[in-house]
Order: C-alpha cells, then sequence, then structure tokens
C-alpha cells in the first residue's frame, strides 16, 4: 500500500501553487549554473527563507556532517566511485549510495545538465506547487522538478505543470530521456534512472533505480533527439 506521503507527492502535481503563472508558466528567468554543483541536501532540512513570499535558493553543500565541506564535483563523485570499485556505466546512470546521480560517460552534454541539475534538488523536499514561482526554489513538486531539470539543459523555457507534459516535446520514449505525464502526474528516466517526486518519498531521493509501477496510464514524450 501507497504511503500517504506518497499520494501527497501524487496528488498536487498537477495543480499550481497560488501566484503562479497563468497556464503554469513561470514567469521568472532561468537562473542556474550551466554546469550546476553537485549537491547532497541534508534529508529532512529545509534551507531558512528571508521572508514568506521569497523562497530561500538553492545551495546546500555536500558535507557528510562538516559544514565546511565544498559542494562535491561529478569528478569527484566519480572518483570516489572509482576508488569504491564502482564504475560508470559508458550508456546507463550510476545512483550512488548518498542517492545522487552520475552521469554515464557517452551521454550527450544536455543530458549530463539534466543529471547534474537532478542532483542539485534529488532531495529536497516535496511541496505542492513548489518550483512553479521561480526555478530556483527549496522545494518542489514533480512537474516543478521535471522543471527545474529540463530548464537546466536549456529544453524548457517556463515552468509547466504535469499535463502540460503529455503534449512536451516528440511522442513516445527517447533514447536518453523519457518523460512519463498525465493529468495528475509526471515523472522520468535519464540514462537509465527514474527521476521522479514519488522515489523521494519512497527511498529519500528523487533519483532510483527501481521502476514505476504505473499501470501503463502516462504518456511518453522526450526532447527532440534525446
Amino acid at each position: 500500500m501507497i504511503l500517504g506521503i506518497v499520494a501527497a507527492s501524487v496528488a498536487g502535481c498537477g495543480q499550481l501553487q497560488q501566484g503562479a503563472g497563468a497556464g503554469g508558466s513561470s514567469q521568472s528567468q532561468l537562473a542556474l549554473q550551466a554546469h550546476p554543483q553537485v549537491v547532497e541536501p541534508v534529508a529532512g532540512a529545509t534551507p531558512a527563507v528571508a521572508a514568506a513570499d521569497q523562497p530561500a535558493q538553492v545551495s546546500v553543500s555536500t558535507s557528510r556532517g562538516d559544514s565546511s565541506a565544498q559542494p562535491m564535483s561529478n569528478a569527484q563523485v566519480e572518483q570516489e566511485l572509482a576508488q569504491s570499485g564502482i564504475s560508470p556505466n559508458p550508456n546507463v546512470a550510476t545512483l550512488t549510495p548518498a542517492g545522487l546521480a552520475v552521469a554515464p560517460i557517452g551521454a550527450p552534454p544536455a543530458v549530463q545538465e539534466i543529471i547534474n541539475a537532478g542532483n542539485q534538488i534529488a532531495r529536497l523536499q516535496y511541496l505542492w506547487g513548489g518550483g512553479h514561482g521561480a526555478f530556483e526554489d527549496y522545494a518542489y513538486d514533480c512537474s516543478g522538478s521535471v522543471s527545474f531539470v529540463l530548464a537546466a539543459a536549456h529544453l524548457l523555457n517556463t515552468t509547466e505543470v504535469s499535463g502540460q507534459f503529455m503534449s512536451y516535446g516528440d511522442p513516445g520514449p527517447g533514447k536518453w530521456v523519457t518523460i512519463f505525464a498525465s493529468n495528475g502526474h509526471v515523472y522520468m528516466y535519464v540514462a537509465g534512472l527514474r527521476f521522479d517526486t514519488v522515489a523521494l518519498a519512497e527511498y529519500g531521493s528523487r533519483w532510483t533505480n527501481h521502476s514505476a509501477d504505473d499501470g501503463g496510464s502516462f504518456v511518453a514524450r522526450h526532447p527532440p533527439g534525446l
């Protein structure tokens, strides 16, 4: 039986937070790094906000208990994986024990950008409407999460709600990226790993190597060329 938090994660993904743009399009301009730093947010922690109507910036460092530690780069993550005997697959992303994704060696730059951005928010909490008022937020719902990572790869200009992803890009599964969308929920597979707010509720990270059981009720789409 799916936990209540899972149901809550799915239920609100097709709607916008009050104050978001009409039709699900955010008026905020994209303000992401060209190569977002891999970060490991502390589970359950919520960055402080300056005011109720001003979301916190997404800038949580990988610390492993040391608040002075700097964010880890993808190269550092891959180096640690190599030292532990895990080698990144050239075609399939690697899931680290911390719930982060390591891009496969053969992945196109856009896929690497999606994975880098996904790592930024992988363990940030779920919030209905999160990520719709602005791309950078302290919590994200399902469509806000997918919008964030696609925008980081320059594959989306505005945030979209789950139902809008039913007509996003090209129909059918892609080679690297496949988006599964319905009117109530949206998630995606990137280089073999699932990126999903339901996975966050189940495993503590939006990244997982467990497949979703959606009963075939979702429309499959993919970014052109991916």
